[in-house]
């Protein structure tokens, strides 16, 4: 970690001038972690340094790491002149939030928000980890060849779905896992079998699991926000 000089690093946080941090250092009236330093002491962007017990830097936002499970109805979008439906302003974050892909206005469940750009681009680019898990409920009983036709691809949005684990619960309802993030994607491979998607609910997102009342939100705890950048680093290694 570098250091430099603290007269000097005052004037290069922008608090005051060297001259002037050299007479409060005279003064005693500038401490490093606590302790009055002496002349040309070297800090770095890790140690505390105030003057008159204030901080010279403020300390840097942490990123913000959100599980919502969004009713149906609200939308997706931080639009919030057009949209008075819209997931920020229902969360009511104190901190500016952005949803990390979408969950479409009739759907519900897990919908991860963060402050954090970077990991928003990783996520969406993110190939073969990004599973996302969802339990759907049809508008009647599936025939037989329903799911091994969901498992092996739909024709939609001229392509073809990847092939994708999909699970009887009963008669109308199934589990399906997708890697895929086309519009709509499940409402669409069900239209082309003949199907309408009553009900459909996301319950994953890669290793966050939902465990929710719909319409109420957490942070992400550390252990699961650090497996969550390892399945990123694992993706990041294998994108085209």
């Amino acid at each position: 970690m570098e250091k430099t000089r603290i007269n000097k690093y005052l004037s290069e946080v922008g608090y005051c001038s060297r001259r002037a941090a050299d007479k409060l250092l005279e003064e005693g009236r500038i401490t490093i972690n606590g302790k009055v330093p002496e002349m040309g002491t070297k800090v770095s962007d890790e140690d505390l340094v105030e003057v008159d017990g204030r901080p010279v830097r403020e300390p840097q936002d942490k990123p913000v790491y959100i599980a919502f499970n969004k009713p149906v109805g609200i939308v997706c979008t931080t639009d919030t002149k057009r949209e008075k439906n819209n997931i920020v302003d229902y969360i009511n974050y104190p901190k500016r939030i952005f949803p990390i892909g979408r969950l479409d206005k009739p759907s519900e469940g897990l919908i991860l928000l963060t402050s954090d750009g970077d990991i928003v681009n990783k996520i969406l680019r993110a190939r073969n980890n990004h599973e996302k898990e969802y339990i759907v409920r049809l508008d009647k009983p599936m025939s037989p060849k329903f799911l091994d036709k969901m498992r092996n691809g739909v024709p939609i949005l001229d392509t073809v779905t990847k092939k994708c684990d999909v699970e009887r619960i009963d008669d109308m309802t199934f589990r399906i896992i997708l890697t895929q993030g086309l519009n709509r994607q499940i409402r669409r491979m069900c239209e082309y079998l003949g199907y309408d998607v009553k009900k459909l609910k996301r319950i994953r997102i890669m290793n966050i699991k939902l465990d929710l009342p719909v319409g109420k939100w957490r942070e992400l705890t550390e252990e699961e926000l650090g497996s969550l950048n390892n399945l990123l680093s694992d993706s990041a290694k294998t994108i085209d």
